[in-house]
């Protein structure tokens, strides 16, 4: 019995070490934000699951929003900050969508540049100015390769978790600690693309401070009770707020 437990810390230990080897091996500098990343996917790998992926999320939300002239805005505006900045340099392929949804106030971007905008956040910007803040934000997103990043920090957790399962029976307490860095690291992504998207916005000859009024349209929205930042994994507006400025000032001084 001793032996057996011996034996089952030895395997657990091994499952570890590798999930640690194969997670330090991922590690990659980012081209365009300089930062050391684990990395899951290639930039090849990226583009063929986001475009396998776009119709399903876009059934998701309703389909595509039936008016060519506001896809067209969203296409131009788009293009306009990938054709500005760095994103052009990138081997991602950028594509703007449109969703039906009218209740939903959301965007976001799946890896390799598919880019998603609802109607319900569309109808709320108020200048093009705007609309180039949220997608500026999504090509963040992109280009910093967040959810291939993501994936690695999950591979590495669950291995972890498997070998402390194997070794000591530990592996919910590990898997929550895994889940509690991954959603640190969501709030880290959400203001990396933030950055990121001012920097796109002023490239393209936007008016970065339009993305502050993005910020109080997305508090108004989610009203007196929206969920406290420790809970949710995107960072307070108002926090994102004061971190827009300082990429405002950052910028301009550069």
């Amino acid at each position: 019995m001793r032996g057996s437990w011996k034996i089952r810390i030895f395997i657990g230990l091994a499952i570890v070490a590798f999930g640690y080897f194969n997670y330090c091996n991922s590690k990659e500098v980012n081209p365009y934000t300089g930062r050391e990343q684990a990395i899951a996917l290639d930039p090849q790998e990226e583009i063929a699951m986001g475009l396998q992926s776009a119709p399903q999320m876009a059934q998701e939300y309703g389909g595509l929003y039936p008016n060519q002239q506001m896809q067209d805005r969203v296409d131009y505006v788009g293009q306009k900050l990938v054709n500005a900045s760095m994103a052009k340099e990138s081997p991602y392929q950028y594509d703007f969508h449109l969703l039906a949804d009218e209740q939903t106030i959301n965007a976001f971007a799946l890896p390799g540049g598919q880019i998603f905008i609802t109607y319900a956040l569309y109808s709320k910007l108020q200048s093009e100015d705007q609309l180039a803040g949220v997608l500026g934000h999504e090509i963040g997103h992109v280009l910093g390769r967040h959810s291939s990043e993501r994936i690695a920090e999950t591979d590495f957790w669950q291995t972890i978790a498997q070998g402390a399962n194997v070794g000591a029976n530990a592996g919910d307490l590990v898997a929550g600690i895994g889940q509690n860095t991954l959603l640190t690291n969501g709030r880290g992504d959400e203001l990396e693309s933030d950055d990121l998207g001012i920097k796109f916005m002023m490239d393209a000859g936007y008016d970065p401070y339009e993305m502050i009024d993005v910020m109080e349209i997305l508090k108004a929205a989610a009203g007196p009770s929206r969920v406290p930042e420790f809970q949710s994994t995107h960072p307070d507006p108002d926090n994102r707020i004061e971190k827009i400025k300082e990429s405002i000032e950052k910028y301009n001084n550069q």
